[in-house]
């Protein structure tokens, strides 16, 4: 069968951190395909999020500013129970066969880079905390790699470093909900959910989510 190319796509490749070695691994899957699900609802990608073997997951998204955001947000479904590496790649990507469907090309080849990338990372203490890289293929003009990078590092460094109730607030906060919504189900005042905010960066990792929704 012919090679079908196409424009420049939006890939991402991710996989569990650890999994593994969780006690409870149906319950961890079960909240993976949860995640998966409702990015694949909230985004609607051209090629949906999968879950193949060895807890990997890939998908094509409609722009660069979607697979941030859904990278985001996977991650806070699964934390702190589990953490997630995630490649995000830009690059023309080829489609070898529809049914079943296979693919290949420098998209993908992109977004495997950037899981290797992140690899590496975890061999390199300041950087561990790093969870999200993006890698675009050569010669694909797009949005640049340092840039991207350095707004994910920005963020991957802030979310590491919450707690599970401020993961809870910034979890809220990404859905819409008001401040007083999230302080009663967690128990807390609406100043508590304010300090949060500002002491633990929360207000960033918002501020960055919104930016970058126009790549």
């Amino acid at each position: 069968m012919d090679e079908v190319k196409t424009d420049a796509s939006v890939t991402v490749i991710g996989d569990l951190v650890g999994s593994r070695r969780s006690v409870d691994r149906p319950a961890i899957h079960a909240r993976f395909e949860q995640a998966v699900a409702s990015v694949n609802e909230a985004y609607a990608p051209p090629v949906p999020l999968r879950i193949g073997t060895g807890d990997e997951f890939q998908g094509i998204f409609a722009t660069l500013g979607d697979a941030i955001a859904a990278t985001l947000r996977i991650r806070l479904a699964l934390l702190p129970h589990v953490d997630v590496r995630q490649g995000i790649g830009w690059g023309r990507v080829l489609v070898l066969a529809e049914e079943p469907r296979v693919e290949d090309g420098p998209g993908w080849w992109a977004a495997r880079a950037a899981v290797e990338v992140l690899e590496g990372y975890e061999r390199k203490a300041p950087l561990r905390a790093v969870r999200t890289a993006y890698v675009a293929a050569d010669g694909e003009p797009g949005p640049s790699p340092e840039l991207v990078n350095a707004a994910l590092m920005a963020r991957d460094q802030i979310v590491s470093g919450l707690s599970e109730r401020s993961m809870s607030v910034l979890d809220g906060l990404l859905r819409g909900r008001m401040q007083q919504v999230i302080a009663d189900d967690l128990g807390i005042s609406p100043s508590a959910v304010s300090q949060r905010i500002r002491a633990d960066g929360i207000g960033v990792v918002l501020a960055v989510d919104e930016m970058v929704q126009g790549l």
